[in-house]
């Protein structure tokens, strides 16, 4: 088996709302047990977690854990490929095989790299509209969950690489984290959920929430209409917004 450990610290499901969400986003089934296989074995692993991963820090990878309690990184795209019974082991870089001069990390990030060129290549989606380029702020974001105010800036669609379609989501702007010292986030984004839904949001409305914001960039809708075009870069997302209140 290809084992690469987490660098550190990995980003835990806060809930089982939070779970479905990520499942969900990488294109998984709904379910506690996977399938992992070396193209000689098999077993199943549970999911523990994720890292955030890329220069953008826009990607996430998987951190499973085996029937013997190890832990180990993979692309979502990769365990999903590995649960069609016709897959069959590409050539990723053996972990054990690589230079012993060469440290873990590197090893990682180059095999992480190789699992991450098949999604990478089937990515770019096509919008015409220009982007306009914000600096992206450098802000230490809070790891636990806090009180947020923000206003709807619009809804949108973006490109989900592992179900292969576009997600429908709610852009926030004037994202305000209430704390001792409040910070201003600017815009973020989150999933357009059954939570937020039921308040029948529209474009203006005044929020207020408890969420866990992460640094993930905004992908962009894949052949989408003028309308669920973003036109401002957004580099954080909000995830499993909750107690809400619309004024």
């Amino acid at each position: 088996m290809n084992i690469i450990p987490p660098k550190g610290d990995y980003i835990t499901f806060t809930d089982e709302s939070h779970y479905t969400e990520k499942i969900k986003e990488w294109g998984l089934s709904a379910k506690k047990q996977f399938l992992y296989k070396d193209g000689r074995n098999q077993e199943s692993v549970t999911i523990k977690g994720y890292e955030i991963y890329g220069k953008t820090e826009e990607y996430n990878t998987i951190i499973i854990e085996f029937n013997d309690g190890q832990l180990s990184c993979i692309h979502p795209a990769y365990l999903k490929e590995m649960q069609a019974s016709s897959f069959k082991k590409t050539n990723i870089t053996s972990y054990s095989n690589t230079n012993e001069s060469v440290t873990n990390n590197q090893q990682q990030e180059e095999i992480l790299e190789e699992q991450t060129v098949k999604t990478e290549k089937t990515t770019a989606p096509q919008v015409e509209k220009k982007i306009k380029q914000e600096k992206k702020p450098k802000i230490d974001l809070p790891e636990e969950k806090v009180r947020f105010s923000a206003n709807v800036k619009q809804f949108a669609l973006t490109w989900n690489n592992f179900n292969e379609e576009n997600d429908e989501v709610v852009v926030l702007e004037n994202v305000v984290i209430h704390q001792d010292s409040p910070i201003e986030i600017g815009h973020a984004w989150c999933s357009h959920s059954k939570t937020l839904k039921k308040h029948e949001l529209t474009q203006g409305d005044t929020l207020e929430f408890d969420g866990k914001i992460i640094k993930k960039k905004l992908p962009k809708g894949k052949d989408v209409d003028e309308e669920f075009i973003v036109d401002v870069a957004v580099y954080y997302k909000v995830n499993n917004p909750s107690k809400v209140k619309k004024s």
